[in-house]
């Protein structure tokens, strides 16, 4: 008997299928016939909801991204929190380790076969993280607690210092990560112009490290 489901059903079958996938074989050596004989369905239903594997591929990055982005948001508006316990609140939120679906796919994006998934995800994290961090800057700049001309610029530079320099800091051995950690830190803190060691405290906890 065939089965009929409704459109946003069917939509989110393909993505959980395309994504389990993705995760499992690499996005390049996932083929829409892989997809089409896991979910048992016809070419045509495929492209209905999407045009390309590519168009699958955005939409699955956009369903795991704006859930976290979300929330991330909601943190930075909560103005009665003091600025820089935003900031802490807002990264820690970004990072997906509970061990869920979307984790497992994020865990891959690592890998070579899938570079393009990586490129997508930064891409699209740049976007819409780079706002969040620049007006916690700003609202830093209005308290006193730092200063640049630049807040736009500074939290582009910010994302993208941290998104490349501890994109794989599980390879690190130890005396490596500790001093990339370090660097990092030091490094904002004289972008952001404020007092050395002030961002201590804010910073370690997102790599689980104590001051």
């Amino acid at each position: 008997m065939r089965i009929v489901k409704e459109a946003e059903e069917r939509k989110n079958e393909i993505l959980d299928v395309a994504g389990r996938l993705f995760g499992e074989k690499g996005y390049d050596a996932t083929s829409t016939n892989d997809i089409l004989k896991e979910i048992g369905i016809a070419r045509g239903t495929l492209y209905y909801h999407f045009k390309s594997k590519e168009e699958i591929l955005d939409a699955l990055i956009d369903r795991m991204t704006e859930q976290i982005l979300e929330k991330a948001k909601s943190i930075v508006e909560q103005k009665d929190i003091p600025v820089l316990q935003r900031f802490t609140m807002m990264m820690l939120a970004l990072n997906i380790s509970d061990g869920s679906f979307e984790h497992e796919i994020l865990e891959q994006v690592h890998k070579p076969q899938n570079a393009l998934m990586h490129q997508k995800i930064q891409k699209k994290l740049l976007s819409e993280v780079t706002p969040l961090i620049a007006s916690l800057i700003t609202d830093g700049i209005t308290q006193g607690i730092c200063q640049t001309d630049y807040p736009e610029e500074a939290a582009e530079m910010t994302f993208l210092y941290s998104y490349i320099a501890f994109d794989d800091l599980m390879e690190y051995n130890e005396e490596e990560k500790k001093k990339k950690i370090a660097a990092f830190i030091y490094n904002i803190e004289r972008l952001l112009n404020m007092e050395q060691g002030s961002m201590e405290n804010i910073l370690r906890p997102l790599f689980g490290e104590n001051s």
